[in-house]
């Protein structure tokens, strides 16, 4: 029996459209959707809930959705529509081909020649991409200009409604506004010496003993740090290569591409917050680094975990291996078949319960990165925010808060 006829027989509404919604996410290999929904709801549904004042809202409602939109679609899109093409030109159609393949994957398969002629294009295409990481990073200083353009704000204090009257320093306003520009303009530059870097190894790659070790730096770093530790090589490999995932042929979004951009935004989310003031940064630090974790390998972390709670009830023993996999959508009416036989009930009957435990197994984590990651971080962070600065007042002199707001009106 056909999936979607299956799909078609399920009572539920909910449970249908769920089970349509996570069917499509899992036919494709691609990270760009899910995590795309992931981060938004645990960055900005949140942060837009505790918001504090409507620039508050704005800064960060334009932040989160451009770099969401940045870190996972624009990688699959630049990687395929423009650097893929210019690129691989030099190379014939079965090399071509061969392009979208994890590097990983191709030194297994490809002869030595083979893969010094492929390598160093592979590399090319991701250091340029490199543009993404570097491009989220100037976005969080383009924030504090979008901010200051906007509501004539660069006091995070203002802008969090922690200080009441809003009076705001010209010259805090000059130094932050030169200090995003001049980051922004780092930034730039970092992605020209990437482009001078890509340039270089599509064309000096294939003969150059130093470009084919960049390439496996870029490509392959844990098979070059531990060459003698597989599981390690493995580990630093999935995390911290630059190199794309195959979707079907085409460049995708890897998870080292994901903590590249992780990274790289994190310096920009500290920067930029310390140049609106102290507490700006603190509440980054708090709450940065509990995220990012959980953008990048946490919330895997969690649902493996979960899985391995569920794996020990009896009715999930059909649908979660001992290696902790679970069955993909198009095997499921099989299966469905071999229960019903087995436990003398109908075809749809268990198509329904498998359905279920599916659901179960992604929207618990994807409802504790809302809930714990998303809304708890987002208000303990803000709650502290105010503690800070409420103490920060009161330990404060009285005549040195009324020169400070005199210093202020200047």
């Amino acid at each position: 029996m056909q999936i979607n006829n299956l799909i078609n027989t399920l009572p539920d509404k909910f449970l249908k459209k769920t089970t349509k919604f996570l069917m499509k996410q899992e036919q494709s290999e691609s990270l760009s959707h899910a995590r795309f929904v992931q981060d938004t709801v645990t960055n900005l549904i949140p942060k837009a809930t505790f918001a504090r004042s409507f620039a508050d809202l704005s800064e960060n409602s334009f932040q989160e959705i451009g770099e969401s939109v940045l870190v996972y679609y624009t990688p699959k899109l630049l990687g395929n529509g423009v650097f893929r093409p210019i690129y691989q030109k030099g190379l014939d159609a079965a090399a071509k081909q061969k392009i979208s393949t994890p590097m990983t994957v191709l030194n297994k398969e490809l002869s030595p020649d083979k893969i010094k002629e492929i390598k160093p294009i592979k590399a090319a295409i991701a250091a340029s991409c490199m543009v993404i990481p570097l491009a989220e990073y100037a976005l969080c200083y383009l924030k504090n200009l979008f901010t200051l353009k906007m509501f004539h704000q660069a006091d995070f204090n203002n802008i969090a409604n922690l200080n009441k009257d809003k009076t705001e320093h010209k010259e805090k306003q000059e130094k932050v506004k030169k200090s995003a520009i001049n980051h922004m303009l780092g930034a730039a530059a970092a992605f020209g010496g990437c482009l001078l870097t890509s340039l270089l190894l599509v064309k000096k790659g294939k003969n150059s003993d130093a470009l084919q070790k960049l390439s496996d730096l870029i490509l392959t770093p844990g098979s070059v740090f531990f060459k003698n530790n597989e599981k390690k090589a493995a580990t630093v490999n999935k995390y911290f290569s630059l190199d794309f995932r195959d979707d079907k042929g085409k460049l995708s979004l890897s998870h080292g591409q994901l903590t590249a951009c992780v990274l790289l935004g994190g310096a920009g989310y500290f920067g930029s917050s310390a140049d609106r003031g102290k507490q700006n940064f603190l509440e980054t630090l708090f709450r940065f680094p509990l995220v990012g974790f959980y953008v990048v390998t946490g919330s895997e972390m969690f649902e493996r975990g979960f899985k391995k709670i569920l794996k020990k009830r009896e009715n999930f023993k059909d649908t979660i291996s001992d290696d902790l996999k679970v069955p993909s959508y198009k095997d499921l009416p099989e299966l469905a078949q071999k229960l019903a036989a087995k436990n003398k009930t109908t075809v749809e009957a268990e198509f329904q319960k498998l359905c279920k435990q599916k659901a179960l197994i992604s929207s618990v984590p994807f409802l504790f990165g809302m809930l714990f990651m998303g809304m708890f971080v987002a208000g303990v962070s803000r709650a502290f925010t105010q503690y800070r600065y409420n103490q920060e007042q009161k330990n404060m002199p009285s005549n040195l808060i009324e020169r400070a707001k005199i210093k202020s009106a200047v």
